[in-house]
């Protein structure tokens, strides 16, 4: 035995029943265990039995190799979990020897596991009513996650909940929060700090503006904030074109907003203000009808419908017309004369990057830019327009400025810190978490005497409904879904402070101003598409305003290894870190065929032969000779003029694959409401 062991490094002992474990351990491996019994002799405790271990098996060997051993063995340690009547037992026979032996903290799990794993107190996890060592904290954890039924964890969630383990040392708090638990200590994933550049504000006395608008703006600010100083300082009234590009609640909104009013007051044209989604169009459409209705008309245009949600008809000789993209697209591409127009505000502008409402939004600008253009030249008492383009942070404004033709106004400040947290829960668990969070922050008040308010976001309407319903406190549901009334009703109780919180589809509440303290993800989709960082930066940015809170509070509920759609690729937990660490995307508008192939076409029909400048100059590179090939070849156009088929295909906006759709029902002697069932099918299986 003493050729085949040699040097020893440590001896270990540990309690087993009425034995000891015996490690020995040479350079930190251990070479072998064995088991050790002890009898009473009139010189005291002697070994009695000596037992290697080796697999399953013992092999019996003779006692004295126990002696020997720990007479080779640099130290002797003895588990502190060993009974204090069984140490003095070892100890006394080991002065027997003329060997003394320490007794060390240990992990239990490896001492029974035959390991010597001392712990300190900075290694020790609490487990229950002991400690052990962090590879057993870990493998603990492992089980809670399989036992939980959390379901396979990706790399960077475990390395969270085991960063998290090792910083605490108390597995306990970590399987408390595998529960829902809401230990803020342990959600928190970092805090955004507040940040102020260094901007010489622009007094509201020393502006030029219109008297009936320079009184509103007086009466209602003395400065004006920073990024509307920048954008003042250059050129705002100068009608040079600017793309301004700051996080949500600086205040960018204003900025386009004073430009088109105060042309619109001394009689240059009419302010186009553009949204990409209804309710956002309507929310705008009350404010500026409330704001600046006294002295100009208002009206809005969402789609192709001439009659608006509140029943208000479009009128297209109005000073402001507040719009969805596709509102005035329409209009252009159905030859709508919309008057002479002095400024067009884009907000959202970063909608550019998205899949379909990306090329419709590159192409709907340049078709618009065509119409002043044109009339212009028709009309000599018109200027053309000043474009104003809005933007929370996106990751290349300088590209997407020069793209634009634009002015860069960059201001990067947020005016409230944000604390960001990440827990873990499936969706049957989250409402009562959510329910929680609510709870909490609606029972606190800021230091500017708010009581804390949420916007949960989820992906579908069913679900709003389910996460209202099951809130204690009063929430109400807010979606697309709703009519007009209702989802203004919910915007002023909200306001009021009459509800604790909204539970809102991601993709209608991440532009409506909704002044809330606290934002919860419910999930981290879009419908079926998981957020991007661009959206979700926006998204958690309604978390906290300067007037209202000290701080802002975001909560991801993140479902490990979740996927809403077979066609995501990644799960939940992946989505959740990658949009935490990740880097803001560039906003660029992609062609595939028929993207190109739809908006050459709507060029063709606004333009005609001038069809390819206007692709010439959209932010995404468009294959015009093969989008006009494939155009002739559809049956879209005859030569450079629109056939009755192109004509209904654009007018509906419809991709080339959904009008061939539709031919083949109408063939087929399919019913409208068989066409519209067989389309929604087709998308499903997309």
């Amino acid at each position: 035995m003493s050729k085949q062991v040699g040097r020893i490094d440590t001896l270990f002992v540990h309690e087993t029943n009425d034995d000891y474990l015996v490690v020995v351990q040479r350079d930190g491996e251990r070479v072998f265990r064995a088991v050790l019994e002890l009898q009473e002799t009139n010189a005291g405790p002697r070994p009695a039995k000596f037992r290697v271990k080796r697999g399953s098996n013992e092999e019996p060997r003779d006692p004295s190799q126990f002696v020997e051993l720990a007479r080779r063995a640099e130290r002797i340690r003895i588990s502190q979990q060993t009974s204090k009547a069984r140490r003095d037992e070892f100890r006394e026979m080991l002065d027997g020897y003329q060997l003394d032996a320490l007794v060390v903290r240990t992990c239990r799990y490896c001492a029974s596991n035959g390991r010597y794993s001392p712990i300190t107190e900075d290694t020790a996890i609490k487990a229950d009513n002991e400690y052990i060592c962090p590879d057993c904290a870990k493998r603990e954890l492992e089980r809670e996650l399989d036992f939980s039924g959390t379901g396979a964890m990706t790399q960077a969630a475990q390395e969270r909940l085991e960063s998290l383990l090792l910083e605490t040392q108390d597995l306990g708090r970590i399987s408390n929060l595998l529960k829902g638990g809401l230990d803020p200590d342990l959600t928190k994933f970092d805090t955004v700090s507040a940040t102020t550049d260094d901007i010489d504000l622009v007094s509201t006395s020393t502006l030029d503006l219109h008297p009936a608008l320079q009184s509103m703006v007086e009466n209602r600010f003395e400065t004006l904030l920073p990024v509307q100083s920048l954008a003042v300082e250059n050129g705002l009234f100068d009608e040079r074109d600017q793309l301004v590009v700051s996080a949500t609640a600086t205040g960018k909104t204003l900025v386009g907003e004073l430009a088109g009013v105060n042309r619109a007051l001394n009689g240059d044209g009419k302010m186009l203000f553009l949204v990409p989604l209804v309710a956002l169009a309507n929310q705008k459409h009350e404010d500026f009808e409330e704001r600046y209705g006294d002295h100009l008309n208002v009206t809005i245009r969402v789609g192709a419908s001439r009659i608006n949600d509140d029943g208000n008809r479009f009128d297209p000789n109005a000073d402001i017309i507040v719009g969805t993209y596709e509102g005035i697209d329409h209009a252009l591409r159905t030859g709508k004369d919309l008057g002479d127009i002095a400024t067009v505000v884009i907000d959202e502008v970063h909608t550019l990057k998205e899949g379909e409402r990306g090329h419709r939004l590159d192409g709907m600008i340049s078709r618009l830019k065509h119409y002043c253009e044109t009339r212009e030249k028709q009309r000599n008492s018109y200027d053309g327009a000043q474009w104003v383009y809005l933007s929370a942070t996106v990751g290349n404004p300088e590209m997407l400025a020069q793209k634009l033709r634009a002015t860069l106004i960059e201001f990067e400040e947020r005016p409230v810190p944000i604390e960001r947290h990440v827990t873990f829960a499936d969706g049957r668990e989250k409402p009562d978490i959510i329910n929680k969070l609510v709870r909490r922050e609606f029972d606190t008040k800021s230091s500017k005497g708010y009581r804390g308010q949420t916007i949960v976001f989820t992906n579908s309407r069913r679900r709003c409904h389910e996460i209202a319903r099951k809130l204690e406190y009063d929430a109400a549901p807010y979606h697309a879904g709703l009519d007009y009334g209702r989802r203004k009703k919910v915007e002023r109780m909200f306001g009021n402070q009459d509800l604790a919180a909204v539970v809102t589809t991601a993709a209608l509440a991440a532009g409506v101003d909704f002044p809330a303290s606290q934002v919860v993800f419910d999930t981290l989709a879009m419908g079926i598409e998981w957020l991007s960082v661009q959206e979700f930066e926006q998204m958690l940015g309604r978390a906290g305003r300067p007037d209202y809170h000290d701080k802002g509070t975001v909560y991801l509920l993140v479902e490990p290894d979740c996927s809403y759609h077979n066609s995501m690729e990644m799960t939940e937990d992946e989505v959740a870190f990658k949009l935490l660490k990740g880097e803001m995307e560039d906003v660029m508008t992609v062609y595939d065929e028929s993207a190109a192939a739809e908006e050459t076409l709507a060029n063709v029909i606004v333009a005609g032969k001038k069809a390819k400048r206007l692709n010439d100059r959209m932010i995404g590179d468009v294959p015009t000779k093969h989008a006009v090939g494939k155009l002739l070849e559809w049956e879209f156009i005859d030569g450079f003029d629109p056939t009755p088929l192109g004509q209904a295909v654009c007018r509906h906006f419809l991709a080339p694959k959904d009008a061939f759709r539709i031919l083949d029902g109408i063939r087929q002697g399919l019913s409208p409401y068989e066409l519209v069932a067989e389309m929604e099918l087709a998308e499903d299986d997309l």
